[in-house]
């Protein structure tokens, strides 16, 4: 049986919750959320392969998924041509402390950057989706 300890953000960048799951459970379950709110994962980087591979370390389990919702990764696309820069959005699985921990990165903060309140609105849309992905998982 899976239990949710909470959804809160604790920095002004990332939205997240911990779910008492496995890792693979949460990683499944993050990737059925992107779908369902239309993100794909254009990349994955296993952090704790990398980690051993390049440096010899050990570290916790941990994945960076990098999701893109084409449609509006579009429309921000034409709105400031280099946003692409900021692209895909991140969205982090790993364990801690025996759970596993979801976060998703806050756009609104990280389109801030770029001085374009046309952006604004795509922002608080794909906001909207991750949260609801961190929420469902």
């Amino acid at each position: 049986m899976q239990s949710t300890k909470g959804t809160h953000s604790d920095s002004n960048y990332a939205y997240k919750r911990t779910v008492n799951m496995s890792f693979e459970q949460t990683i499944a379950k993050t990737r059925q959320a992107l779908a369902a709110e239309g993100f794909g994962v254009l990349c994955e980087i296993d952090l704790k392969e990398k980690l051993k591979e390049k440096l010899g370390l050990d570290f916790r389990k941990y994945v960076i998924l990098g999701a893109c919702n084409p449609p509006l990764a579009y429309r921000s696309l034409q709105e400031e041509l280099n946003v692409g820069l900021l692209l895909p959005c991140n969205v982090v699985v790993y364990e801690k402390d025996g759970d596993s921990v979801v976060a998703a990165i806050d756009a609104s903060r990280m389109l801030s950057v770029i001085d374009n309140p046309r952006l604004e609105s795509v922002a608080a849309e794909v906001n909207d989706k991750l949260r609801r992905v961190v929420d469902n998982v």
